[in-house]
């Protein structure tokens, strides 16, 4: 089984990009399908205060996403020999002046974006350390889209950026990467001017944290040992 295993298609529940490219780093493309979760609502984070409390959250969403991935596969063309399901959710934490944690999605293309990413970066980044969170899970499935085992894991990676960024705002700003980031800023690309220091997994800020992902593959028998 193992050895079947890991020629096994993985489906990638997520939309993300940069989800895929990370994924891309580890197995053959030719094994990776896309196959995003077709309900795009997802539970917000309002109303919760403690770390635990957010972690929990995100092992919610992305119970949701996988369970819409599995349904989609169970309903659609079966995978010959079955498949390898992975979905993701990753959320920027913030302090506020007060202290308590808050989460910051995506900036509002249709709003005025730009201002409410200055906001972020003055109020919650510069010369302060925030927190990535992600939560991973691996599911193996049959031909037939049945679930033999499923395991999850969360990450939390510690980022510190600079004092002074009003210095690099209008320019990063200018340069629209912001948007379709969780926290308005990509580590892997131009924000990273901003950055002085990141504690834990780098490819987390990113958008998957490899190290475990890898690690549950293993697990499963579904990458080389």
């Amino acid at each position: 089984m193992t050895e079947v295993a890991t020629r096994l298609p993985i489906v990638i529940g997520s939309r993300s990009p940069r989800r895929l490219e990370l994924l891309q780093l580890i197995a053959d493309p030719m094994r990776l399908i896309v196959l995003p979760p077709l309900d795009v609502d997802e539970s917000g984070f309002d109303g919760l205060v403690e770390m635990l409390e957010f972690e929990a959250r995100c092992h919610e969403i992305v119970e949701r996403k996988r369970l819409d991935v599995i349904r989609q596969l169970a309903e659609g063309p079966a995978v010959d020999q079955g498949c390898v399901v992975i979905c993701a959710d990753t959320t920027v934490i913030v302090k506020d002046k007060a202290e308590a944690l808050l989460a910051l999605g995506q900036p509002q293309e249709d709003g005025d974006w730009q201002n409410e990413v200055r906001g972020w970066f003055r109020s919650y980044f510069a010369g302060r350390t925030h927190f990535v969170l992600s939560v991973v899970s691996v599911s193996l499935c049959d031909a037939a889209g049945n679930v033999s085992r499923t395991l999850n894991e969360s990450c939390v990676t510690c980022v510190t950026m600079r004092d002074a960024v009003d210095h690099w705002l209008d320019w990063y700003i200018a340069t629209g990467e912001p948007l379709g980031k969780a926290g308005g800023y990509a580590i892997q690309g131009a924000g990273s001017v901003m950055v002085t220091k990141v504690e834990g997994s780098y490819s987390n800020v990113v958008g998957l944290p490899i190290e475990n992902t890898v690690k549950m593959l293993r697990e499963i028998g579904a990458f080389p040992a």
